[in-house]
């Protein structure tokens, strides 16, 4: 094994720490090149076009999000069979990850253009914007076999402990990205179907990057014999990927149902939704980072047999992420009305009734943040030690909480029921995995 690669030795916060790094970093680039997609759609060409791509976004994460639990799924068993030290496992996962990934695109693209114009009506999507909706998302549907392709292959990388390069994809293409969404938009007038169109090149030049970064290894130089489809393999991945994936679904369920409710109080509440959104998401990120380099550290650990690293892992992470999670909180709470003013285009009455209301929704996200973090922490951990599952559950917790509150709080206190459905949906995911980690490891106790 190259030895920045190995997580089984040295000290579990610095590991943990550096190898989420340049996650952090990359998926910054990723959510910064969708801060300024929206900046750009919101003032560039106007109020509804950010309204209708932001009524889209659910609808994004369904397929996308559930693209990459798939494909994190799959790399859970390679960073296992990695931190064992087989590496012919390694291999075979490899290369039976992109037949799987291959198949399940082709079925994607398929099915997510079929089902475009039914749940934009289901979701009660404005006739005013339903277009531009309809629009930016075929582009995205369209270029799946990319996502999943780039996804697998720098969940590879994070699987064999290479972060780095992941970084370096995202930066790249982020970079790309804005430039031809400026392009597309400001000298071509392409709309959102630009914006959309610029998303599918960028990633484009991920996917190339991490191919060719992953050349360089020699575990992953395969032979003959590891290239032939194993239903053994194929089996242990989907058992892996597909709660992953379902996990995903199960949120971005919640997300649509949320959408439609927010819908309905119409085209400013929503672009204010929408704004709050991006930024919230972008805050997010260190907590995606965390939770890639948690699946990782404890998957190599785990499959090496070295179950105290894997608590005092934990451990770190959780105090990290505490730690970033107040830092964000205090971004949200004393620079959340500038941010979101740079989002939001038209006229001026309009706007400052949009800014008001994402502001009240980025107040509330800001108290309970550091919950979100754990939730992302603990969720990796049990992934780690190869039960994808439970952590499935928890997303169905968090489905139920959003639901209720959106369908039954909000007829109470208004659009603020949508913002305490996500702390909610919180709350009751962290509770659930707190208590199935201290079961899972008192079982894996008894059985070493």
């Amino acid at each position: 094994m190259e030895k920045d690669t190995i997580m089984t030795k040295g000290s579990p916060a610095k590991k943990i720490f550096f190898f989420a790094m340049p996650l952090i970093m990359g998926n910054l680039f990723q959510q910064l090149y969708t801060f300024f997609d929206t900046v750009i759609v919101g003032k560039m060409i106007g109020m509804d076009a950010l309204a209708a791509v932001g009524t889209t976004e659910w609808l994004t994460f369904l397929m996308f999000g559930m693209i990459q639990g798939i494909t994190q799924g799959f790399s859970v068993f390679i960073a296992q069979k990695y931190g064992a030290g087989d590496e012919r496992a390694v291999r075979r996962g490899v290369s039976n990850s992109v037949y799987l990934s291959l198949a399940g695109a082709c079925i994607f693209v398929i099915a997510g253009q079929a089902l475009i114009m039914p749940l934009l009506h289901l979701l009660k999507t404005p006739d005013e914007i339903i277009g531009m909706s309809a629009c930016y998302l075929s582009v995205l549907y369209y270029g799946v076999p990319i996502s999943f392709l780039y996804n697998l292959f720098a969940a590879i990388l994070r699987a064999l402990g290479n972060s780095k390069t992941p970084l370096t994809a995202i930066t790249i293409s982020s970079v790309i990205n804005i430039i031809l969404d400026y392009l597309f938009v400001r000298c071509f007038e392409a709309g959102v179907f630009g914006v959309a169109l610029a998303t599918v090149l960028a990633q484009i030049i991920s996917m190339l990057i991490c191919i060719y970064r992953l050349k360089e290894y020699a575990v992953l130089r395969l032979e003959k014999e590891d290239r032939k489809l194993s239903r053994e393999v194929c089996r242990e991945q989907l058992r892996l990927g597909v709660p992953m994936g379902i996990q995903n679904i199960i949120t971005s369920i919640g997300g649509l149902v949320v959408q439609s409710v927010v819908n309905g109080f119409g085209v400013i509440f929503i672009a204010a939704y929408t704004a709050a959104t991006k930024l919230y998401g972008l805050l997010e990120t260190a907590a995606s980072s965390y939770s890639y380099a948690v699946s990782t550290y404890v998957g190599q650990n785990y499959g090496a047999g070295e179950l105290r690293r894997v608590k005092a892992g934990l451990r770190a992470a959780s105090g990290i992420g505490i730690a970033t999670a107040l830092l964000m909180s205090a971004i949200m709470l004393f620079g959340g009305k500038e941010i979101l003013n740079l989002f939001i285009g038209g006229e001026i009455d309009n706007t400052q009734m949009a800014i008001e209301i994402g502001y009240q929704y980025l107040k509330i996200l800001a108290v309970f943040f550091p919950f979100l973090y754990l939730l992302y922490i603990w969720r990796a951990c049990i992934q780690g030690l190869g039960n994808t599952v439970l952590p499935m559950l928890s997303s169905f917790m968090q489905l139920i909480m959003r639901v209720l509150c959106a369908l039954l709080l909000t007829g109470y206190i208004g659009y603020q029921g949508v913002f305490w459905g996500e702390i909610f949906a919180w709350l009751a995911a962290d509770t659930f995995l707190a208590v199935c980690y201290f079961r899972i490891m008192r079982r894996v106790e008894k059985t070493l």
